[in-house]
């Protein structure tokens, strides 16, 4: 009978049928997750930054923006940009990726309740509020809705090419090597969940096979384990590159799964027996006991090594060396509020930090023109990553100015106060400034157009004065130095005329037809932000001039 069944099965059916259910599954799951985080907007990355003030904290809001979104992976993003922004810390990160892994079971929960007889209605409404309803909201809800549906339909298509498996001798001699071979399990799961890069399809496919009865328990929940550790490899395959902070990241997470693996793989019976029982108490159906199984294992796991979480940063940041060009001071160094009851030492620390700030600035804009020069995208990622520190920085100095104008102060120290605010902006400016250029040489290489080699000689020129005046104007301000403060002035004059030179002589080579008329038209862009950036470093001076000739 078996083998009659068996020879009688289509396979081009099954699998055609099972790829189709499979790739509308994943398309849904993206779909709604898409929907849901256009519903929430900024404020996700909002509640991540404000609310994880602690590793505990983080695990909280982990799990509950994971819900909310049903995509780990879109968590970790978040949360990387977050790390790579010098806003969280490695360790709250690690507890929110620990609270991201709990989150993402309530998926496998919600393919667990038997739905599929609505889930074309839901498509029809999710596709009405879509194309009927011309309002962000009641589309984005039916984004929602549709992959909702479509997540539940996909189900039905993989189950319904899944069950004439049991009727095939292979796949039973596989189940029955699985029960005999854990580790075989962990493997499998693992190698699949890599090769559709999603553990929730992986694990609503081990559903749908352990509800057809075609392996038991305690072969299916290795496939499990080996899910959640497949999910972090692709996160790291997908960190190949990135800075320091996302690589450390990635590893923290995939040592938290493999740990958990090989502790839950050592007590499987007792897990296994667990399980059951539970299965049995609640009257769980067979996809409800896997999510439940799913569920408690990164729960357990979780609980077990939130303890150890120092423990974990400390290992990741021994493997994993911090690059000095990833090395960017995003929060500040020199302000203490301790200090705001003291003004006149308040102000002597927001001049230091002002100091350091310009120099992250100036920073900023030698790799904007090594950009400009050599088109190397990780020079551009690190003035990305520089220009946020910036702006952190910026707004930092500002509250605690803010804060400190609240205070009893002085007629000058309210002046100094005023100076630094200005300064702060201008500061902030230069660094705009450089952002600038990267996203001109960005438009550039986008549109494939060509500056020439006297071009790119006349842009470093200009750089070298603006970068010569920054310099003069720290060195002004560091040693409250007048003599500085004017050279910043004359250094200013020589880049105005030095401008005035570039384009003229750009003007002879358009005339000549020596460069394309459109890069001209973007060179004289990024020519300008040079005589910007020189108005504001003399900004930076112009307090100390005005004082001299009072």
């Amino acid at each position: 009978m078996n083998g009659a069944a068996a020879s009688a099965i289509n396979y081009q059916q099954m699998a055609f049928g099972f790829l189709g259910g499979l790739g509308l599954f994943l398309f849904c799951i993206k779909y709604m997750g898409d929907g849901l985080q256009m519903a929430a907007g900024d404020r996700l990355r909002y509640i991540l930054d404000k609310y994880t003030t602690s590793p505990f904290l983080g695990v909280l809001v982990g799990i509950f923006v994971t819900a909310l979104i049903q995509s780990s992976s879109g968590t970790s993003v978040i949360t990387i940009g977050l790390v790579g922004a010098g806003l969280l810390t490695l360790r709250q990160a690690i507890g929110i990726i620990m609270g991201a892994n709990i989150g993402t079971t309530i998926t496998t929960f919600i393919i667990g309740f038997n739905i599929t007889h609505y889930a074309l209605p839901i498509l029809f409404l999710g596709a009405a509020c879509l194309f009927f309803v011309k309002h962000n909201f009641i589309n984005n809800l039916g984004r929602i809705l549709f992959g909702f549906g479509g997540i539940f339909f996909a189900l039905t298509l993989m189950s319904g090419a899944m069950e004439p498996l049991k009727h095939l001798p292979a796949f039973t001699e596989l189940t029955i090597k699985l029960s005999n071979s854990p580790v075989l399990g962990v493997f499998i799961g693992t190698m699949i969940t890599m090769l559709v890069q999603a553990s929730s399809a992986t694990i609503s496919i081990l559903q749908n096979v352990y509800q057809e009865n075609l392996i038991t328990l305690k072969a299916a929940l290795p496939v499990l384990f080996g899910d959640n550790i497949g999910t972090t490899i692709t996160a790291i395959i997908a960190v190949i590159g990135a800075n320091t902070s996302a690589k450390r990241l990635a590893l923290s997470h995939t040592m938290f799964n493999v740990i958990g693996t090989v502790i839950f793989m050592i007590f499987l019976s007792p897990f296994s027996m667990f399980v059951e029982k539970m299965a049995q108490f609640f009257h769980l159906n067979p996809k409800v006991t896997i999510a439940f199984a799913h569920g408690s294992f990164n729960a357990m796991t979780t609980i077990l090594l939130f303890p150890f979480i120092g423990v974990l940063e400390y290992i990741v940041v021994k493997l994993i060396r911090e690059k000095e060009e990833d090395k960017v001071e995003h929060k500040p160094r020199y302000l203490d509020a301790a200090l705001i009851y003291t003004p006149s030492i308040a102000l002597g620390q927001v001049k230091q930090e002002m100091l350091s700030m310009i120099s992250i600035a100036l920073k900023s804009l030698e790799r904007s023109v090594e950009f400009f020069h050599d088109h190397n995208e990780k020079t551009a990622e690190r003035v990305d990553k520089t220009e946020e520190a910036i702006n952190n920085i910026d707004q930092e100095i500002t509250k605690y100015l803010t804060s400190l104008s609240q205070e009893h102060i002085t007629e000058k120290d309210g002046e100094e106060i005023s100076m630094y605010l200005d300064m702060c902006r201008d500061v902030e400016r230069i660094g705009d400034h450089a952002a600038g250029i990267v996203r001109d040489t960005r438009y550039e290489i986008k549109k494939k157009l060509v500056f020439t080699e006297t071009a790119h000689e006349e842009i470093q020129k200009l750089f070298l004065i603006s970068k010569q005046i920054i310099e003069t104007a720290e060195e002004a301000l560091r040693n409250n130095d007048t003599e500085k403060a004017f050279a910043v002035v004359d250094l200013h004059n020589k880049l105005y005329t030095k401008e005035k030179e570039v384009r003229k002589a750009h003007i002879k080579r358009v005339s000549k037809q020596e460069c394309d008329v459109k890069a001209g038209l973007y060179y004289i862009d990024v020519v300008s932000h040079f005589t910007r950036i020189g108005d504001h470093a003399r900004n930076l001076v112009e307090k100390m001039i005005e004082n001299k000739a009072n």
